[in-house]
């Protein structure tokens, strides 16, 4: 089976473990979401397709999900003696060397693509991870606080803010001119069913969508998406102030409109959403919760008996 998933950060990765848990033989590519990469202290740093790669190469902190286990940051408290910002993105001192070698590659005229392929070659994930793109899309926000109305970096408004002030506007700067990498639209082409994680609906798997040429390639084919939305509140994350930004309620009703028809054929609600209806997608409902392998493997085998 060739199964193709979108992926963005943390319950992405952990669907994916899952994913892998319930088709072992399965050829699986992950297509991940780059419009959260952003340039720290001169180093290109790529959240998403870090955090699926620790995560499936066995490298990731557990707790909080995002980064290297048993990290330290050395580094990071130098440069706060220096006075360097920001402050508010620390990188740990394991986790920088990716971002050395990543910035290198790049630098040396690589595309990220390639970088990725040669990353992974060193964490073995079990999956062939390519970005959503090799050019340059970032996601900013438009917000209005004390300092005026401006445009920030998306890193800014969700790990600084903490998404506190109202978004106005979410923005994929690039998106227009941006192609799918080397990759991505064979790989939908070919596969056999595509997955949607339980990403933010927003700014993962909504990014990955506005690259010309995804969306279009994904009509095609048989696609199941699991809710990111249980009873009204995101499972993880503050994916409520993206949709709250973009005019749509948190709900796994809202998301399903949001995604379409056209898109979806299958969509998989906790049960407490039992309910929930769109005319062209079969809808079933169970449980969602992430809370194990056992647990996530079972909503992976579900999506995958949806999409049969």
């Amino acid at each position: 089976m060739r199964i193709v998933s979108l992926a963005g950060g943390i319950g992405g990765a952990r669907f994916l473990r899952g994913l892998r848990a319930a088709a072992p033989d399965a050829e699986i590519t992950v297509i991940g979401n780059t419009g959260d990469d952003i340039t720290l202290f001169g180093l290109r740093v790529c959240p998403d397709l870090d955090t699926v790669m620790y995560t499936l190469g066995g490298g990731i902190d557990e707790e909080q999900g995002w980064g290297r286990a048993g990290e330290t940051h050395a580094v990071k408290a130098e440069l706060a003696e220096y006075g360097v910002e920001p402050q508010w993105f620390g990188l740990g001192d394991k986790d920088i060397a990716t971002h050395i070698v990543r910035t290198q590659m790049l630098g040396a005229g690589y595309p990220l693509s390639a970088v990725t392929e040669a990353l992974c070659a060193r964490w073995r994930p079990g999956v062939r991870l390519i970005p959503m793109t090799d050019d340059r899309a970032e996601t900013h926000v438009v917000i209005d606080d004390a300092d005026g109305r401006r445009a920030i970096h998306f890193q800014e408004w969700w790990v600084r803010l903490r998404a506190s002030v109202p978004a106005e506007q979410i923005i994929l700067v690039g998106a227009d001119d941006a192609k799918p990498a080397p990759g991505v639209v064979e790989a939908i082409g070919e596969a056999d069913v595509v997955l949607l994680p339980p990403s933010n609906p927003v700014v993962s798997i909504g990014t990955i969508l506005q690259i010309p040429g995804i969306r279009e390639a994904l009509l095609d084919k048989i696609v199941v998406g699991v809710s990111p939305i249980i009873g009204g509140a995101p499972v993880r994350g503050m994916a409520d102030a993206c949709l709250t930004a973009i005019g749509v309620e948190t709900s796994a009703q809202a998301v399903l409109e949001l995604y379409g028809a056209d898109l979806l054929d299958g969509w998989l609600v906790a049960e407490e959403d039992r309910g929930v209806a769109l005319d062209g997608v079969r809808v079933q409902a169970g449980p969602l919760l992430m809370t194990d392998l056992a647990a996530t493997a079972a909503i992976a085998r579900a999506a995958l008996e949806l999409a049969r």
